[in-house]
């Protein structure tokens, strides 16, 4: 005749998980599934990525700068992780942002885009990387306006 049980009489199963050398059943991961829940809920800031919270620095800096400057309001802005493996002939360092003038006839708007991962390596903190990204967009929008960064925004320090 076939067991069907594991155990054999007499043994007595252990009743805690500590007891067995196991972690508790509430804290494993069950089937290779992860987590059973979000360790941070939605709500909270820290919820957000390293991306998404770069992402909300470019909004802010354009929208601070749209302020003083409308024109700004006709030029889209964009996070990119890094920049193309095919620099331009003139850049000869790692591209922290790029400018692109409007293509009427393609019906594109004038582009700034601003690429994350080395802006992010330059940073120290995240004050530093506020003001990092900050002077990055004074930048484009200074080149993209033809403007010195100075005129577009004076408290920069550029």
């Amino acid at each position: 005749m076939t067991d069907l049980f594991p155990f054999t009489p007499g043994r007595i199963p252990p009743r805690s998980a500590a007891a067995s050398g196991r972690r508790p059943a509430g804290r494993r991961d069950r089937h290779g599934r992860g987590l059973r829940g979000p360790l941070l809920p939605p709500h909270l800031p820290a919820w957000r990525t390293r991306a998404e919270r770069f992402d909300e620095l470019v909004v802010d800096s354009a929208q601070n700068l749209a302020r003083r400057w409308p024109s700004v309001n006709r030029i889209q802005f964009a996070v990119e992780e890094v920049p193309p493996s095919d620099p331009a002939p003139w850049e000869r360092s790692v591209v922290l942002g790029r400018g692109f003038t409007a293509e009427p006839r393609a019906g594109l708007p004038a582009r700034v885009v601003i690429y994350r991962r080395p802006v992010a390596s330059r940073a120290a903190d995240e004050a530093d990387l506020v003001d990092l990204v900050h002077r990055v967009v004074v930048e484009q929008v200074a080149l993209m306006l033809g403007r010195r960064p100075e005129e577009i925004d004076p408290d920069s320090g550029i």
